[in-house]
């Protein structure tokens, strides 16, 4: 049943294919960290470890809100690998020795990305689609990402 909330189908559609994006990039990022959490080496491993696991805890989170936002527009999200890499502004993980260092800088830099990103979309959703919900969402997704970069980044000298 088509959801009958104040928004055309076209604008539903054009936000939902935004949406789409926006997941490909989170399943992306999520893959990346859970490879950093998995992989990182060095003196500093326990502590990173701990730290990758809570940032990739947190975009699990936030990749099923994404998710589940597409499907209250009315439309399916997503779900598989392909999907997501042809989706996806992001590249697959290009750091290729396990320091903690380079994982926090690819990761920083994805970040960074998703941010621009959805606060590319939040004065279209809101004034060009009419969907201030999805808007409001979206900016509490940018100030996680914002949040979350600021962790990374204080890492870094």
């Amino acid at each position: 049943m088509k959801p009958n909330i104040g928004i055309t189908d076209a604008n539903r559609q054009a936000v939902s294919e935004q949406l789409a994006k926006l997941l490909a990039d989170e399943f992306l990022l999520y893959t990346k960290t859970r490879n950093a959490h998995w992989n990182v080496e060095g003196p500093d491993f326990h502590s990173m470890h701990l730290f990758f696991e809570s940032q990739y805890e947190q975009l699990d989170e936030t990749m099923d809100s994404v998710a589940e936002r597409i499907r209250q527009l009315g439309h399916y999200a997503p779900a598989t690998l392909k999907g997501f890499l042809q989706l996806t502004h992001l590249a697959e993980l290009t750091e290729r020795n396990n320091d903690s260092l380079g994982f926090i800088r690819e990761l920083l830099a994805d970040h960074e990305s998703i941010i621009e990103f959805i606060r590319g979309n939040i004065n279209p959703f809101a004034n060009e689609y009419n969907d201030l919900g999805t808007s409001d969402f979206i900016t509490g997704l940018m100030e996680e990402h914002e949040k979350m970069a600021w962790m990374l980044r204080a890492h870094l000298k």
